[in-house]
């Protein structure tokens, strides 16, 4: 099989995400219902009617993204017969879309990935006071030289590359200061643009230690399985499917780089032409093309996006 299950992180979120699915098909509102009976609110609520700065919350966007995933993927399966264990060669997921990833896979029951996904939202953001941290994106760097932009700027602070996203996009993570400089620096080296970006905490940086311990107390009390197929780690941008090592890996997620251009880029040098961006939003399905010649996103998050996803799937299978 020549095709991936892809899953979007945070920025993806938009109120309304969702819904369509859930009031066509009863698979679909299950996942909803089983979302919110696992965190004890209605989350589906604020996923369909609002507001927009309530959805946006760390500790609310991680756990409803993950819902829409999940409902699109159970649509898949009951319309389509489209299967993580049949039809893909491996999942990955975007930061948070990791935990999407290892419940399609089932890693993670989907109740338990809610419960973590709040947990971990919340951790991040009480991790650094709000004002202290910062991130910003660089655009028109390789990752070589926005790694050297992020330690010329550090100057004693913290300055990280949070995520390499592909297509000459990485974003820079840490005290605002040192990121303030990032963006001036990078300019100088060559960016096309360098802007902080809308986010409450910095993350993916060491300031979130406080949140990867708490992570870690989190997922060594749950049950984690080993996936139907690999899960190409972000840290490592390799494939995994040890249980311990998952575990491992999701807590140094926390404060590590989000190597997204060469997970991308290691599922096509192993011969994936398909990647299915299953959940809200287009962002993964638009930076696969700029890493991957030849490589195909679907974004499919939606009723009418069930039959693309059929058809990519028949065009992703060896002749």
């Amino acid at each position: 099989m020549t095709a991936a299950f892809t899953f979007p992180g945070q920025g993806s979120q938009t109120v309304g995400m969702g819904k369509a699915l859930a009031d066509a098909f009863p698979a679909a509102r299950a996942v909803f219902e089983e979302v919110d009976a696992a965190l004890g609110e209605k989350l589906s609520a604020i996923i369909w009617e609002g507001p927009a700065e309530t959805l946006q919350l760390t500790e609310n966007a991680q756990p409803a993204l993950m819902a829409v995933s999940l409902a699109t993927l159970r649509v898949l399966e009951t319309e389509a017969g489209i299967s993580v264990a049949k039809d893909a060669a491996f999942v990955a997921g975007h930061s948070l879309g990791e935990y999407s990833a290892l419940a399609a896979a089932g890693s993670f029951s989907i109740s338990d990935t809610a419960r973590l996904l709040r947990t971990r939202g919340l951790a991040m953001q009480k991790a650094v006071p709000v004002g202290v941290g910062a991130m910003a994106a660089l655009l028109g760097l390789d990752y070589e030289t926005a790694v050297a932009v992020a330690e010329e700027a550090a100057q004693g602070d913290v300055c990280q590359a949070a995520n390499d996203n592909g297509g000459g996009q990485v974003v820079v993570s840490g005290d605002k200061a040192a990121v303030e400089r990032a963006t001036e620096i990078a300019k100088g080296r060559g960016a096309k643009r360098a802007t902080l970006l809308p986010v409450s905490a910095p993350f993916h940086c060491r300031l979130m230690q406080p949140a990867a311990d708490v992570m870690a107390r989190a997922l060594s009390e749950v049950a984690v399985n080993r996936p139907l197929v690999p899960l190409v780690s972000n840290v490592l941008a390799a494939p995994i499917s040890d249980p311990e090592e998952i575990r491992k890996r999701l807590v140094e997620q926390v404060t590590g780089t989000v190597r997204w251009r060469e997970s991308v880029a290691y599922m096509a040098g192993q011969g994936v032409t398909h990647f299915l961006e299953i959940g809200a939003g287009k962002v993964l399905s638009g930076l696969v093309k700029r890493i991957a010649d030849g490589a195909v996103g679907v974004p499919v998050g939606g009723p009418n996006d069930v039959a693309a996803a059929k058809d990519a799937l028949a065009a992703a299978r060896p002749a």
